[in-house]
């Protein structure tokens, strides 16, 4: 059940203040949202107003297990057939301190596990579909399929921040006008301050064309905001965000194994069906990636 709170920001009783969360968590109280068979007018409102929300505990412990011994199998699976790109987008990958290779950012990811593909079926993301519009599917061939990012600290590690950016730029770059979408993340580690995290502007959503292309310099730009908020979350939990919504990646004060922090991406797609495959071009987006270092 929701927890019976203000899901606007309050001057009157702020929350607890907690070293090193920047001034906007301090004005926007966060409940711990349990997600239903459908989003309450609660839910809708303040991912309308705010541009993201989270809920708690979407998976218990038993089933993100499962999933993440899955995960890392493909990563071996992967890594030991030299893979480089999927359906022509590529692939990120690290080197940890015992040498061993790993896949930071993996993607179509649900078209090599059972379980993954098993997950993509759970009927209550038919909710966040319907928010996210008429038409709205879950498009596990399409753009990058099922996305899982895996940050670590450490030397050998391609991916340990991640510059300002929004996710709608992407659709300039595949010919289309930037429209709403929705990201949404399931959490396979915990995700306190320590691991770094990602850093959203709050409302920063319903911007215009203008800003969104010249707020900050995409993916380069890693400096705190004095208007960030810090979303931390716990294994299990779900996030959604506002494709338009500028955010980071901070990078983990922790390092090696304390570091670790993986999110799983589902793809909310809508228009035209436009799947990729094996001869898949590399689609420009990732060239701006890349000039950035990732």
């Amino acid at each position: 059940m929701n927890a019976p709170r203000d899901p606007h920001p309050s001057s009157t009783s702020p929350p607890p203040a907690c070293a090193g969360l920047p001034p906007a968590n301090l004005r926007i109280r966060l409940p711990d949202f349990s997600f239903g068979g459908a989003l309450t007018a609660e839910q809708r409102d303040f991912l309308d107003t705010h541009g993201f929300i989270r809920f708690k505990g979407f998976a218990d412990r038993d089933t993100v297990r499962a999933l993440v011994e899955e995960v890392e199998a493909i990563d071996r699976r992967l890594v030991a057939e030299g893979r480089t790109h999927i359906h022509g987008v590529p692939l990120l990958l690290g080197t940890r301190a015992d040498g061993t290779r790993y896949v930071q950012r993996m993607v179509f990811a649900s078209l090599f596990g059972e379980r993954l593909r098993a997950f993509l079926r759970d009927p209550r993301f038919g909710a966040i579909l319907d928010v996210a519009g008429p038409g709205y599917r879950i498009g596990e061939r399409e753009r990058d399929g099922l996305v899982v990012n895996h940050y670590r600290h450490e030397p050998g590690s391609t991916y340990q921040r991640l510059g300002w950016h929004t996710d709608s730029l992407r659709d300039v770059f595949y010919l289309e006008m930037p429209r709403r979408y929705l990201n949404v993340g399931f959490y396979l580690d915990d995700s306190p301050l320590s691991k770094g995290g990602v850093r959203l502007i709050p409302g920063s959503h319903r911007q215009g064309l203008f800003e969104m292309v010249t707020r900050k310099a995409y993916f380069l730009d890693h400096r705190p905001d004095p208007d960030e908020y810090a979303l931390e979350a716990e294994a299990g939990d779900l996030t959604i965000h506002d494709g338009r919504i500028w955010h980071r990646v901070a990078q983990a004060t922790a390092t090696g194994d304390a570091s670790q922090r993986r999110v799983m991406y589902l793809p909310l797609m809508s228009g035209p069906l436009k799947e990729k495959h094996d001869g898949s071009p590399t689609p420009l987006y990732f060239r701006l990636k890349r000039l950035a270092g990732y």
